[in-house]
């Protein structure tokens, strides 16, 4: 049975201020549009007013200023949207995972698998592996050798930690996710390249969540770090020895190259590239499609696009750029002309 809450039951464990019947049930998050009777939302900007006007929710999640906007129970406020996330939670918690070990896993002897962990189907467990308490490991799971899992940590299925790797307390790793897999490391001689072995780590803090399909690469030398609290979304490639400083969050798709160090509380917008060996502070947001090609030293936001336009134009456009150069020669002596024939007056 779905599991209902006052608006009372909800403001008191996370706060805000109930106008209306505190009372009123909720079972369900909605968006404003597919809204039914004993659903919630919520509302971050006035724009949303016929939209809200409009919707059949029992209760909404709005701040002070816009109170005014509907006459239905409410819960005020200062960030709805953060609010929101809180009451999805409570009312979509995780699947409960069955307590123990799958017989159809594979454990090696010598690893440490509290009572308290959920081992799957399929799961392959190497050898020295420590679970904290609580872990559970999803459907075909590779842990290699020496891996390191803290408390309350899940890995969804199908998640691969290679050797010597360590994960904090309290991180979700999706499904696809490759912790550890080697950096891109080789040395060219005589026109044939040789790999260098990658004998880094990855070392993942506290309270990170890793996206599907994600992979982050382990150092060739020191160790990837990715520190606590850190989000990163689907499809994001992490080149060895990367430094991602503390509740950085960053969108699919991007790609970060080895050495590069990321501050803290950055945002890095998706399908953003960032070039090896730089270095970002803390509080740098970069927009989605950015080049980062240099170091960023100074907190700011940060783009590097160029509007879309047809290919033809984009042609025309190129051809310009390319004689940039000659162009801002031509206006210089222009200016200089134009100042000579000034003073001759």
């Amino acid at each position: 049975m779905t599991q209902q809450y006052s608006l009372r039951d909800i403001s008191s464990r996370f706060g805000g201020q109930v106008s209306g019947d505190e009372n009123i049930r909720i079972s369900r998050v909605s968006s404003l549009g597919n809204a039914k009777q004993g659903d919630i939302c919520f509302i971050n900007d006035a724009k949303y007013q016929k939209a809200l006007a409009d919707c059949k929710a029992s209760a909404f999640i709005l701040r002070e200023n816009d109170a005014a906007l509907t006459s239905q129970p409410k819960i005020i406020v200062d960030n709805p949207y953060t609010y929101f996330a809180k009451i999805s939670s409570l009312l979509n918690p995780p699947a409960i995972s069955h307590i123990g070990i799958d017989p159809s896993a594979m454990v090696s002897s010598s690893a440490t698998v509290p009572s308290s962990c959920s081992i799957g189907p399929m799961v392959v467990i190497g050898e020295q592996v420590v679970l904290g308490e609580n872990v559970i490991i999803g459907a075909a799971c590779v842990l290699e050798n020496d891996v390191v899992i803290g408390d309350n940590t899940r890995l969804e299925p199908n998640v691969t930690i290679k050797h010597h790797c360590q994960l904090g307390a309290h991180c979700h790793i999706f499904s696809g996710a490759v912790i550890g897999s080697d950096g891109f490391g080789y040395a060219e001689e005589a026109g044939v390249w040789l790999k260098i072995p990658q004998v880094g780590r990855v070392i993942i803090q506290d309270n990170v969540d890793v996206g599907a399909n994600t992979t982050i690469d382990r150092g060739a030398l020191d160790d990837t770090i990715i520190e606590e609290g850190v989000k990163l979304d689907n499809l994001i490639q992490i080149g060895h020895n990367c430094v991602i400083g503390a509740h950085t969050v960053i969108a699919g798709c991007t790609g970060i190259a080895g050495s590069a160090k990321i501050g803290r509380h950055c945002k890095i917008g998706g399908a953003a590239m960032i070039l090896g060996h730089l270095v970002i502070v803390d509080g740098v947001t970069v927009s989605p499609g950015s080049m980062i090609t240099r170091s960023l030293m100074q907190a700011d936001t940060y783009t590097a696009l160029m509007p879309f336009q047809t290919h033809k134009e984009w042609l025309n456009t190129a051809a310009k750029l390319r004689h940039l150069d000659l162009l801002t020669d031509k206006i210089k002596q222009l200016e200089k002309d134009l100042a000579l024939l000034k003073s001759s007056l």
